[in-house]
């Protein structure tokens, strides 16, 4: 790889560093939130909601936008905008007697950004590079960048809120225009265009690849979604636990967070660098990462002290990490090239339905007992385990065109 690409590659990086970082850093704030507007846990959930609702219905149509009108025209006017929802949410919280609303508009606006940001890059990285060891590679970058927003995100959220309480919404207009002026001064989009479909042409497409490949995929879509589900309602519940029943609030609570994402993130990446092109052991780390989280939880049901709490959460993270890879392998490797930025935005937008669900859920029942939320997590992850056991079927062809068996 050259070092003009390199260059690219780098810029690129931040974007989904930034979408992560101004969706997650948000996290550990959430209780302080909760107590400076004075509302309930259920509507300080909604800041993470709205946020993703909004994605999970523009996505497909960025994506789509994209193949039309070129990727960076789509990515830095969505940088733009995210940063101004991040710039309005602040605002708002600063100068507004009553802010809650002015702030979920904010967000709304950052959901919007977001949608024609992070997915988009995926698509734009297959276009830059013609060999598949280089777009590899590429893809590997992002997904580094994208583990560490995890991981710094608690950290970096609950250090500035730790200062002022709205600071984290400050600091989105801030990276946003930092990714901004990367990937418009270092970004080159490749000259040469394919063919651009019309809408007709692109419903018919979509249509045909669901047709014939619909079982295993809405299986992973399934997944993916239940996965998101697990994990930031899981999130969501800590950060309250923490702070209410241990007390542990700050960049302490930031810390704290960050001990199970770290688990993930370096799960994931020992699944990446292991799965290849093998499907049959992206199926094996599947139903493993699955079935370890369905156990954690069940553990934690039955001893949940503060230490047994956060060791069963790692292995909960251990669970998660290793399956976030597989299933996207599963779809690089069994859709065709021409088709897979379409359906990644489909799965991109179900995910999002998980990262939407989960922390409204998980507040409603946190209402209900503490123990409700042991048995809602154990309920989701065996359904999760019995979906990837019984319907992601990766077949014995070499040809990943082929659907699986």
């Amino acid at each position: 790889m050259d070092q003009p690409k390199k260059l690219d590659l780098i810029a690129l990086s931040s974007v989904p560093l930034v979408m992560t970082l101004g969706n997650s850093m948000l996290i550990p704030v959430l209780t302080l939130i909760e107590k400076e507007l004075s509302i309930s846990s259920f509507q300080v959930s909604l800041i993470i909601t709205v946020y993703s609702i909004v994605a999970i219905l523009l996505i497909p149509i960025a994506g789509y936008l994209s193949d039309r009108l070129g990727r960076k025209i789509v990515i830095v006017p969505c940088l733009i905008i995210a940063g101004a929802g991040g710039a309005l949410s602040g605002w708002a919280a600063w100068k507004f007697p009553d802010p809650f609303f002015w702030i979920l508009m904010g967000r709304v606006l950052q959901g919007i950004g977001s949608a024609g940001a992070a997915p988009v890059v995926i698509p734009l990285i297959g276009d830059m590079f013609q060999e598949d060891e280089e777009v590899s590679s590429g893809l590997g970058l992002i997904e580094t960048a994208n583990t560490a927003g995890k991981v710094l995100s608690p950290i970096i959220g609950a250090l500035l809120a730790s200062f002022i309480w709205f600071l984290p919404f400050w600091f989105i207009p801030f990276f946003s225009l930092i990714s901004v002026l990367l990937v418009l001064f270092l970004v080159k989009s490749p000259k040469k265009k394919k063919e651009v479909q019309s809408i007709k042409e692109f419903l018919h497409s979509v249509k045909g690849v669901l047709a014939k490949h619909g079982r295993w995929l809405y299986a992973i879509f399934a997944t993916g979604c239940l996965v998101m589900f697990i994990l930031f309602g899981i999130l969501f519940y800590l950060s309250e636990t923490l702070e209410v029943q241990y007390k542990i609030d700050g960049v302490k609570k930031g810390f704290m967070l960050a001990i199970p994402l770290l688990a993930l993130s370096a799960s994931s990446f020992f699944a990446g660098k292991k799965i290849g092109k093998d499907k049959h052991l992206m199926k094996v780390l599947l139903v493993f990462g699955m079935a370890l989280l369905a156990l954690s939880f069940t553990a934690i049901r039955v001893q949940h002290s503060f230490l047994f709490l956060i060791s069963f959460l790692v292995a909960s993270g251990i669970g998660i990490g290793l399956a976030l890879p597989c299933l996207d392998a599963l779809i690089t490797e069994g859709i065709e090239k021409e088709q897979r930025g379409t359906i990644t935005s489909f799965y991109s937008s179900m995910r999002f339905i998980g990262v939407a669900a989960g922390p409204p859920v998980y507040a409603a029942v946190m209402d209900m007992s503490e123990h409700a939320i042991y048995y809602l997590s154990i309920g989701a992850a065996l359904v999760t385990l019995i979906i990837v056991l019984f319907l992601i079927k990766p077949g014995k062809e070499k040809n990943p065109t082929v659907k699986p068996t």
